[in-house]
């Protein structure tokens, strides 16, 4: 299978709302479990086509969001998914109605039903002309992101380009470039507050429509949080706020000891040596060679896994002009396969994509058995589990990618880690506020944005930068306009990853890599308190939960000589 030669094709919107409504119909008239069974497999496979038609085509539009055949396909999916999923709801209550539960159970797990019951929560006629407005806000998101071109010192960068040069060891240089690169967004403030304000208010209309009190409460339904509330949530964002923060803050102030500084603008923080970053070393070919090397040696399944990455074409990894920002891991049910995109930028960043997108590319192609395409990938805070915990079960094999440099890479891979949880907390506290307070104006929403940031990031000092203090640092964070209130998500996977790292790096425990196998293949037929159970882990909801982690992740950055890196 070639990826690049993958045919796509637009669906027939009426042959689809008809072919499932007939499937609704004939779910509801089947007189035994064969006859059902029979239903439920054919339209399985009809969504499964349908949506692996949707991800091509975005796959292909992010890209190059230049291509005007793949912008038109974006514009169509953006209006056809509301209809699509709509039109699922008749067959889905016929699922959740049907007398042969036992007979579905064979091709649908557990949380496909849990899911179905949401999705007849969340999507309703009413709302799929607010859904299609949605959609189309957030593609103006993804395209003004993808357009920007900052002009600095001679020549021109996109945002994602400029990664190196914001991290660069002379701080005069990166102090320039974070300018350069934050400039774009105070260029264009008042086009990301619009375009923000249009969907905080589109959204919170979808909720009201749909009976919840705001965007906020609807969002622990949409977003699947089977296991946990928000009281749950409540501990949870206490014990990082009381725990991880002022560990974070002792490990700022070695960093700003280890750069000679008296303290850290913001312009330094991602700089953790004065010699430099770690930087990868190699071309992005011979990094892929190395993944390559590396995942042979891991498992064989984990060796043809990535061979099938490669021969297949099913990687897409160079920034370049026109390409959308971030990365992403998708699983594509018509070809059973994964496909892998990012930004690649010369960073140490690029090795994180090898080992995190790869990661969740691995967990769904151990779960490809799982008919329902949707169910393959677990839910989303379940997901992250295996691309963060790949990334620390990756560390014995960092000397192919670093070479002299590895220890630079090991300590500030898992201080980053550390640093990432208050952010991820603080991402998901904004968006609770901004979606229970739907009328506030731009200016309150940043003003609340910096309050937040000062509890969860209190070295973020922006003197330099009035724009950053003013609070629009969010802006650049794609998740809050295309996927709200998909962050939180991380910060669990993260303290779950992260028992996975003392397992691995710390216990040296053998059974570690036959739980995330175990857990990789369960994929979305468990919930994720369910697949914690199964990986032999602890949920990050208890009180308490955290303790024993961060006490050896302390442990472990104290006993390096940071200094001498």
């Amino acid at each position: 299978m070639d990826f690049t030669q993958v045919t796509y094709t637009r669906p027939d919107p009426a042959a689809f709302l008809r072919d499932i409504a007939a499937g609704a119909a004939a779910l509801e008239a089947a007189t035994d479990a064969d006859a059902a069974l029979a239903v439920a497999k054919r339209i399985t496979a009809l969504i499964n086509d349908v949506d692996s038609q949707g991800m091509i085509a975005q796959i292909r539009h992010t890209i190059d969001t230049r291509d005007a055949f793949y912008a038109q396909e974006d514009a169509f999916w953006n209006d056809f998914e509301p209809q699509a999923d709509a039109a699922k709801t008749d067959y889905l209550k016929a699922v959740l109605a049907s007398p042969y539960q036992d007979a579905l159970k064979t091709i649908y797990p557990k949380p496909y039903f849990l899911k179905a019951k949401d999705l007849l929560r969340t999507n309703r006629p009413e709302v799929i002309d607010l859904q299609q407005k949605a959609n189309a806000l957030a593609s103006r998101y993804t395209d003004l992101i993808a357009s920007a071109q900052v002009d600095f010192d001679g020549q021109t960068y996109t945002l994602a380009q400029l990664g190196p040069l914001r991290d660069d060891a002379d701080r005069a240089v990166r102090k320039a470039a974070n300018a350069a690169y934050w400039g774009f967004f105070a260029a264009h403030e008042a086009e990301f507050d619009q375009l923000y304000d249009d969907m905080v208010h589109t959204r919170t209309a979808i909720a009201q429509k749909l009976g919840f009190k705001d965007f906020s409460e609807m969002s622990y339904v949409f977003m699947d949080r089977f296991d946990y509330d928000e009281d749950m949530v409540a501990t949870y964002r206490h014990e990082v706020q009381t725990k991880v923060v002022p560990l974070v803050q002792k490990q700022r102030a070695k960093q700003a000891k280890r750069l000679g500084l008296d303290h850290l603008a913001y312009y330094d923080l991602g700089v953790q040596f004065k010699s430099g970053n770690a930087k990868p070393e190699g071309t992005a070919t011979q990094l892929v060679q190395a993944a390559r090397e590396m995942y042979h040696e891991m498992s064989p399944e984990a060796g043809a896994f990535f061979d099938h990455m490669i021969d297949s074409h099913l990687l897409d990894l160079l920034a370049k002009p026109g390409k959308a920002s971030g990365g992403y891991a998708e699983y594509i049910p018509a070809i059973q396969s994964p496909f892998i995109f990012s930004n690649f930028n010369g960073t140490s960043g690029d090795v994180d994509v090898l080992t995190h997108e790869a990661g969740h590319a691995f967990q769904t192609y151990l779960a490809k058995w799982i008919q329902p395409g949707d169910c393959v990938f677990p839910t989303f805070e379940a997901a992250e589990i295996f691309s963060m915990s790949m990334e620390f079960i990756a560390y014995p094999w960092m000397p192919k990618f670093f070479g002299t440099q590895t220890a630079k890479y090991r300590y500030a891979h898992l201080q980053a880690a550390l640093e990432f949880l208050p952010y991820g907390i603080l991402v998901d506290h904004f968006q609770h506020q901004v979606y229970t307070h739907p009328d506030w104006t731009p200016a309150q929403r940043k003003a609340e944005w910096r309050r937040l940031e000062k509890l969860y990031n209190p070295e973020k000092d922006y003197s330099e930068n009035a724009a950053l203090e003013s609070g629009i640092y969010w802006m650049r964070q794609g998740h809050i306009f295309e996927s709200p209130f998909y962050y939180i998500d991380y910060t669990i996977a993260q303290v779950v990853a992260y028992q996975f790292w003392k397992r691995f790096n710390v216990d040296h425990d053998p059974k570690a890599w036959q739980d995330y196998e175990t857990m990789a293949k369960a994929g979305g037929s468990q919930t994720l308190l369910e697949l914690l159970a199964t990986g032999h882990l602890r949920s990050p909801f208890e009180p308490g939960a955290l303790d024993d982690t961060l006490v050896a992740i302390s442990q472990a950055l104290d006993a390096v000589d940071d200094a001498a890196l």
